[in-house]
């Protein structure tokens, strides 16, 4: 199962290695979408994790026990057809690759099961033909 978190440090855990303790205790794979982390400083990471349905939510449990916020992810990013104007600038920042042109018609294609909703498509797109709905 795959679950999109964000994740808030408060300043004395900043320097928590997140990842490397998800994958030795808990099993559960952390793909690191956007990160904004320094020492002594609050701190926000975006993942991806992977893993068994009880070892990511035992590890999203630990989180919460340390003080660290987790949102879960209910977001989604839409795409509006009668505005975009399929120039490709979007799909140049996605992680993910749920942006891509179509190599025979040059027309942007999205697939939303591949979007993290991580969100760096948005401030790309020149017409605003991308956003994000709860």
């Amino acid at each position: 199962m795959k679950k999109r978190v964000t994740l808030s440090f408060p300043r004395q855990m900043s320097q928590l290695p997140v990842t490397y303790i998800l994958a030795r205790d808990f099993n559960v794979a952390a793909n690191i979408i956007r990160a904004q982390v320094a020492p002594n400083r609050m701190g926000t990471l975006v993942l991806e994790l992977s893993g068994d349905i009880d070892e990511l939510d035992a590890s999203l449990d630990w989180l919460r026990s340390r003080q660290v916020q987790v949102s879960l992810a209910s977001q989604e990013i839409v795409v509006d057809a009668e505005l975009c104007v399929h120039c490709g600038l979007c799909t140049g920042v996605c992680p993910t690759e749920a942006l891509k042109l179509d190599p025979e018609t040059a027309k942007l294609s999205f697939t939303r099961s591949r979007c993290v909703v991580c969100e760096q498509c948005i401030p790309t797109c020149p017409v605003e033909a991308i956003s994000i709905h709860l």
